[in-house]
């Protein structure tokens, strides 16, 4: 979990677990949200609705890489770090560890978005250079 900066505890609920008895696929894409949410308040006071320049995000792809069963009680760690930015997107990492040990990875690409006009926009100049200088 070295390479990650920003880490988020997690304790895994019964809201988070499956008929399997272990975490369920869609929880995963929740736990990395709840990374997301945290990661961009901690960068500035950002949020998924307010990245700067009147823009949200918008959520166009995911990948998960499922490493391990989690279960019920399990207390995790969530690493989110952004590894690409480009005029109007970005990417966002993640690993959930459980006891020091992989349990999944993925990424999310992210576009900023203006939902009052509904189109894709560029990213705001000044969050763009919080994530380099967090991220260095």
């Amino acid at each position: 979990m070295e390479e990650f900066k920003f880490t988020i505890p997690y304790i895994v609920r019964v809201a988070d677990v499956n008929y399997g008895a272990h975490v369920a696929n869609s929880a995963v894409l929740n736990f990395f949200q709840d990374a997301r949410i945290a990661y961009l308040k901690n960068l500035g006071g950002y949020s998924e609705m307010d990245v700067g320049n009147e823009c949200g995000i918008i959520l166009p792809e995911a990948h998960v890489k499922y490493l391990a069963e989690m279960f019920l009680a399990d207390e995790l760690v969530i690493g989110a770090r952004i590894t690409a930015v480009s005029r109007s997107s970005f990417t966002m990492t993640y690993r959930i560890e459980r006891d020091g040990e992989p349990t999944a990875e993925g990424e999310t690409a992210l576009v900023c978005f203006d939902y009052v006009k509904r189109k894709p926009r560029r990213l705001d100049v000044e969050f763009r250079e919080k994530i380099e200088a967090f991220e260095a």
